[in-house]
């Protein structure tokens, strides 16, 4: 396969326009593909086909239009709206990485003899000797380190991996854009879950299943066994949740626990919400073969959230089991636990449930 051809993910943005311009740089045949998600439908949507042809143009090299809406809708909207109406609260893009945006999309640079696969995320990728694989690392730029969306890359996806802007500042990016005459240097940041309209989920969820959450609302809302009100809709709530509650009480509440299966939200004081553990499935590891044995390492339990020490152990069942030095507020099942040792990427998998503090 020919390693000078790297195929690069291109949203239009300044980012994937910058790493793309890094490569030609440096003496790379290169191919920019976008990939259309789904259909856009606002101002604030995170690809443009237009806007990454244009780059192409400029930089003088190949654009390909790939129409990946059906699978998208099959294997990320479905799975994000399945896993809300069960109660859990997903991330969309740790699923969509390594079976699209590294998946699919790898599919295609074979299909164009092209070995490397080039995105515009902030985070690092090495081959480290001694443990004989490759290892994703955080980006020196610790405000837009992207590596938490990255747990489900497998070796084959990492080895392929180049990330040019990996340790760029996004001051940095822009100026660099800027530089170059790229009409996109100053283009809004995209939002946090792509396919939805303004990031207002509550609103997507109930475009899409109206029928449904009409019949989930005056569900009843339940503090120490006594009902406190009636929620609008278990599926618009998520734990930790304080607001919105419409419930007066002498200390502030928040949602601990979502029941489906009686249509029941389980509120509790602050302390309340804290575990001192949880377990989670779909286990994937990036820097070691197996986790038989507890072992310290830095996890975190969201995207934004701060980092915590906590001792981590796959158990027979397939299951990480999760214990942390101390306890955590608003484990949230649905999210990731991602594993990091100093920077590196140990893996991750998807809370399943918390573990009640003693």
């Amino acid at each position: 396969m020919n390693k000078s051809r790297v195929l690069v993910q291109m949203s239009g943005g300044v980012d994937s326009t910058v790493a793309a311009a890094k490569l030609v740089e440096q003496g790379f045949e290169v191919i920019g593909v976008t990939f259309a998600p789904y259909e856009p439908k606002q101002i604030t949507c995170c690809f443009s086909e237009t806007d990454a042809k244009m780059a192409c143009d400029k930089l003088g090299i190949r654009h390909i239009y790939l129409d990946l809406k059906e699978l998208f809708q099959r294997n990320i909207i479905d799975y994000f709206l399945s896993e809300y109406m069960q109660g859990r609260t997903p991330n969309p893009c740790t699923k969509c990485n390594p079976e699209i945006k590294f998946g699919r999309i790898l599919e295609l640079a074979d299909e164009l003899d092209a070995y490397w696969l080039a995105t515009g995320h902030y985070a690092n990728v090495r081959y480290d000797e001694n443990l004989q694989r490759h290892i994703i690392y955080r980006s020196e730029n610790k405000s837009k380190d992207q590596t938490y969306v990255l747990w489900g890359l497998k070796e084959e996806q990492i080895s392929r991996i180049k990330f040019p802007i990996g340790n760029y500042d996004k001051t940095d990016t822009r100026e660099i854009a800027k530089q170059l005459d790229f009409m996109n240097f100053d283009k809004d940041e995209s939002q946090d879950v792509c396919f939805i309209p303004y990031n207002n989920y509550k609103d997507f969820l109930y475009q899409t299943q109206e029928e449904t959450i009409d019949k989930l609302q005056d569900g009843y809302i339940v503090f120490h066994g006594k009902i406190m009100g009636k929620h609008k809709g278990y599926p618009f709530y998520t734990i930790g949740q304080r607001h919105g509650l419409g419930i007066a009480y002498s200390e502030p509440l928040f949602v601990k626990r979502i029941i489906p299966e009686t249509n029941t939200i389980e509120i509790g004081t602050e302390d309340e919400i804290y575990s001192s553990g949880l377990i989670a499935h779909s286990v994937n590891l990036i820097k070691y073969d197996d986790l038989s044995e507890p072992k310290l390492f830095e996890v975190k339990i969201r995207y934004n959230g701060k980092g915590s020490m906590a001792y981590c152990q796959i158990t027979e069942d397939g299951n990480l089991h999760v214990q942390f030095l101390e306890a955590k507020s608003a484990i949230t099942p649905g999210q990731s636990i991602v594993m990091y040792e100093n920077d590196d990427l140990v893996g991750g998998a998807i809370i399943e449930k918390q573990i009640e503090s003693e």
